[in-house]
């Protein structure tokens, strides 16, 4: 359901109309810039430079891991863009404290 077109910011005008709107939280590892939609349900998209990781393996365990999170938490009718931005690199040892500052964003999101 979540791998669909639908629930992803697919062009940079999607991601610009995001970072345009200028509301974002920051935790330690992640900054999640986002804007309200005309969509009936959430839609998804990252931003891993190369400078905060060089190996593409670990960039996309990175994407995979905070989707996985985010499809627990995000309710599925919550309309707005959602843009994750990963400013210091994590891998498998810091999944919980990840998943730990994915929470409290989304919590801070949603009120």
């Amino acid at each position: 359901m979540y791998n669909t077109k639908d629930y992803k910011l697919l062009n940079a005008d999607d991601f610009s109309t995001v970072f345009n709107f200028r509301k974002r939280l920051n935790s330690q590892h992640l900054f999640l810039h986002h804007s309200p939609n005309f969509f009936d349900h959430h839609r998804l998209g990252f931003v891993i430079g190369k400078k905060t990781e060089k190996r593409a393996v670990r960039r996309n365990y990175m994407r995979r891991s905070i989707r996985e999170v985010l499809k627990a938490l995000l309710p599925l009718k919550f309309s707005s863009d959602i843009v994750i931005r990963v400013h210091k690199s994590f891998y498998r040892n810091d999944f919980n404290q990840i998943k730990s500052e994915l929470e409290s964003l989304i919590v801070r999101l949603i009120k």
